[in-house]
């Protein structure tokens, strides 16, 4: 029982002189964490038939406010703007939605990704041009060049040859009478880097109206061949205008419903873009979670800014579902 008791006590004095020493090598760590650096983010796209647009802003603090003024005044007004197609270079004019051209409402409040009336309640301001010399043309490469505060950023994108789908059809699931998904078959070039994005909008009438006022993008609207380089391939996509729509039952949303008339655009991309568009998305969907992989979203533009100068080339269908 000595003996026993004896090496109790000699066991506790080891623990305690081992905590000791171990609690005699701590050490504070300070950890210096950058502050935020304001910086430029340029969203400027072109298409073929279509001017290029360009909106710049300025980044803003993860805490600081996010009200509708400080939204607004988070536009760059006062930067001079240049597209050039590789011969000529053409400065764009600045326009805002209270003095934007006629008819080109639309247009822009679908790169926003806002309705009309929306657009006409803010005052969003964008460069762009009506000279038709500087709209996107199919095969042209074009270079974008931003001025502002004595600093310069420049991005180069591509309008690639439009690849179009195979067929485009609506499918009916089984056990949901009258909805379903959109079906489409590509057969993706071979030997050479190919990347897509899917935009879609219902065209049906409501109140005179088409009830989808732009193109909006699917869940995972974007993919690159990697992994069906020369094949060819079926896939689906749901219905982005609906998913979350929380008047509808859980089995009807995400689903194009009989009698709904759908533009699919399926616009071909370049690499540039196309790395873009899926680490935002990328970056979107890991947002608040512990467990996800940070990813930095990347950007085809130089000179130390945010943000993409994106070339589109569209194919449209309309997929009819009956």
């Amino acid at each position: 029982m000595r003996n026993t008791l004896q090496q109790l006590v000699l066991t506790g004095l080891l623990i305690s002189v081992i905590v000791s020493v171990i609690s005699g090598c701590t050490k504070e760590v300070e950890i210096d964490i950058p502050g935020f650096q304001e910086q430029i983010v340029i969203d400027g796209s072109i298409e073929p038939g279509m001017p290029p647009i360009v909106i710049i802003s300025r980044s803003k603090d993860i805490y600081s406010p996010t009200n509708i003024e400080a939204f607004l005044s988070g536009f760059v007004t006062d930067a001079a703007v240049y597209v050039s197609d590789g011969t000529n270079e053409y400065q764009l004019t600045l326009f805002c939605s209270d003095d934007l051209p006629p008819g080109t409402e639309d247009l822009v409040a679908g790169f926003l990704g806002v309705t009309p009336e929306q657009l006409a309640q803010l005052n969003i301001c964008a460069y762009t041009s009506m000279n038709l010399a500087i709209w996107g043309q199919t095969g042209k490469t074009y270079h974008l060049r931003v001025e502002h505060e004595g600093k310069s950023y420049t991005g180069t994108t591509q309008i690639l040859q439009p690849h179009a789908l195979d067929a485009l059809w609506w499918q009916e699931e089984n056990d949901n009478p009258g909805y379903g998904f959109s079906y489409a078959r590509l057969s993706d070039p071979a030997g050479v880097y190919d990347a897509y994005k899917w935009e879609v909008k219902r065209i049906n009438m409501v109140d005179g109206k088409p009830i989808d006022s732009y193109y909006k993008p699917t869940f995972s609207s974007v993919v690159e061949d990697e992994f069906f380089d020369g094949k060819t391939f079926e896939f689906y996509y749901e219905n982005p205008w609906t998913i979350g729509d929380q008047s509808l039952e859980a089995k009807h949303r995400g689903r194009y419903k009989v009698g709904d008339t759908v533009v699919v655009k399926f616009s071909k991309i370049d690499e540039g873009v196309y790395d873009f568009l899926y680490t935002k998305l990328a970056q979107a969907l890991s947002s608040g979670n512990p467990f996800a992989s940070s990813m930095n979203v990347k950007t085809n533009l130089e000179g130390g800014c945010l943000g993409v100068w994106a070339g589109y080339s569209p194919v449209y269908d309309t997929l009819v579902c009956e």
